[in-house]
């Protein structure tokens, strides 16, 4: 046998070898390069919506919705009536209710109710009670109580919020506490 031709041919061998590691060594390398996490992008700044599609609304603080329902519920203790006071929202979510002492069950939501149905249309509910008779339907309107006692109040001319009064022996009596928490906001 020829050493030389057995190194030439384990040199050739060595070198493909070589050469394969190498070429499996860029591959990989390849690959992990590509498979490394990318850099976070940075976030996309969030566009303002144009003026034009905004609006602003009004509501009352918890303070003054508190001022309110104290007022009405003080106005209803001056006459000896054991009432409900609630104060809602713009969008007829519950600010405050009180209870007052000695008030029936049934005039926590009842108050509730007033409020929700008196900013809901802008309007004492002792005259959306007067539309019932021309359109029925609307006492099914799930929330609402078509029932003297709600009052709005209002910002502009526009309703922010309602006060609810429940309780007293008539809803003439209800509304009158009603107002006099609307009343309590002017002063």
């Amino acid at each position: 046998m020829d050493t030389n031709r057995i190194t030439s041919r384990n040199k050739k061998i060595l070198v493909g070898a070589l050469a394969a590691a190498a070429l499996g060594a860029g591959t990989f390398g390849a690959v992990s390069a590509n498979a490394a996490p990318a850099a976070p992008a940075a976030p996309a700044k969030a566009a303002d919506p144009a003026p034009r599609d905004l609006t602003t609304s009004t509501h009352l603080t918890v303070d003054a919705a508190m001022k309110a329902a104290d007022a009405a519920l003080d106005a209803a203790r001056q006459d000896n009536q054991r009432v409900s006071v609630a104060v809602v929202d713009r969008n007829g979510n519950t600010v405050v209710t009180l209870r007052g002492d000695g008030a029936g069950p049934q005039s926590y939501e009842s108050a509730g109710r007033k409020a929700y149905t008196a900013v809901s249309w802008n309007a004492p509910t002792s005259v959306l009670a007067g539309r019932l008779a021309q359109a029925p339907n609307l006492k099914d309107i799930p929330g609402t109580l078509f029932l003297a006692g709600g009052a709005p109040v209002q910002a502009k001319g526009a309703p922010i919020a309602g006060i609810g009064v429940a309780g007293a022996p008539s809803g003439d009596l209800d509304e009158k506490y009603a107002k006099a928490g609307v009343a309590a906001l002017t002063k």
